[in-house]
């Protein structure tokens, strides 16, 4: 099975509400999507969302990369070949960790399909489903309450909570849902960067002694402040998550070595792919480290990546794979299966989806 194109297109979806963090507010998924043509006729896909105060890239930034510099250096190369194609793809341009991402998962698509197997069972195959989070958006506490319950009353026991804006104004956004949802409903909070380190242990230290029963912490302080998320992880009970500090395997080892959080979150568009993706979930597996998969905002199309990746890999023990649910539409056909909190997978080969809203592709 030979590469014989690989083309971009583009998709737009929107939220069914807009979608808010500390960083950002978006209200409709706008990401590149990638067809990688085989000498069979056989297709793969692939997307990759602009997530520029996270990754850096853009809509332009992501479709140049792919077609001046990926496609040039895959196209001929058999599918089989995978550690050269992934060798290729890595060295042919520095950082664009999304447009590596969206052509990896296009790749590993075909590479299942020509085993004639679902992905997850040829990445280890340790699930056939998984339960994921709902993200609560930050917004004036009544509203977050409001969405908290909704969640709650659509079968999600799991709420990611974004946080981030109002330092120790948060706690009382995070009591708030804790009472309305009660003792049984999980809680994550996501700070994306927001607070300092000093912060983050006030704020945290405070939701621990009122009991808000908070399953973990993610990325508290600034990505580059590693020595500050240290300091925070030393410093408190609840779990400390690793996200943006965290792109490549050498990130999670330095992170892991200096103690700087409990556990890590694995997205693709930060990895570059399932390729990358997986040698971090070999370095926390190696020091007993657990992996949560998450994803920015994404469709259907590369969360479904993201799911066959978790049900691949026992390592991975949390799921915020949210983004399907968090879109108005559904216009794939195929795939893994999001009902709401519960995500199956499907026995169709590769990533297992048929049919891509993308009209033209270049």
């Amino acid at each position: 099975m030979i590469i014989r194109d690989i083309q971009v297109g583009e998709i737009s979806l929107p939220l069914a509400r807009p979608f808010k963090t500390a960083l950002r507010t978006v209200e409709h998924v706008d990401d590149i999507v990638v067809r990688v043509v085989a000498d069979t006729g056989e297709v793969g896909y692939g997307e990759a969302p602009p997530t520029a105060v996270i990754t850096g890239d853009t809509k332009g930034s992501v479709a140049c990369a792919i077609r001046e510099f990926i496609r040039p250096n895959l196209i001929g190369m058999d599918v089989e070949d995978l550690d050269g194609i992934m060798k290729r793809l890595h060295s042919c341009i520095l950082k664009n960790t999304s447009a590596k991402a969206a052509v990896d998962m296009a790749i590993y698509d075909l590479w299942a399909k020509r085993w004639g197997a679902p992905l997850y069972k040829l990445l280890g195959g340790a699930r056939t489903s998984f339960r994921t989070d709902i993200t609560i958006s930050v917004n004036p506490i009544d509203e977050m309450v409001a969405d908290a319950l909704d969640a709650v009353s659509r079968g999600y026991d799991i709420l990611k909570i974004k946080v981030g804006k109002d330092g120790t104004g948060d706690v009382e956004r995070i009591a708030a849902i804790r009472e309305a949802v009660g003792p049984d409903v999980q809680l994550r909070v996501d700070a994306n960067q927001g607070w300092t380190p000093k912060q983050s242990v006030a704020i945290i230290s405070a939701m621990e002694d009122r009991n808000l029963n908070i399953e973990l912490v993610e990325q508290p302080v600034k990505a580059h402040d590693i020595a500050g998320m240290q300091f925070v992880t030393s410093r408190v009970y609840t779990p400390i998550l690793a996200d943006e500090s965290v792109f490549s395997p050498a990130d999670a080892i330095d992170i892991i070595q200096k103690g700087a959080a409990d556990l890590i979150n694995i997205k693709l568009m930060k990895t570059g792919g399932i390729h990358q993706a997986l040698k971090i979930c070999d370095v926390a597996e190696l020091y007993g480290v657990e992996c949560m998969i998450g994803c920015m905002l994404e469709s259907k199309l590369s969360v479904s990546a993201a799911a066959h990746l978790c049900c691949g890999r026992s390592v991975i023990t949390k799921a915020d794979l949210d983004g399907p649910s968090l879109c108005s539409v559904d216009p794939f056909t195929g795939g893994p299966v999001f009902e709401e909190a519960l995500v199956t997978m499907s026995e169709a080969p590769g990533v297992g989806l048929s049919a891509i809203p993308c009209e033209h592709w270049s």
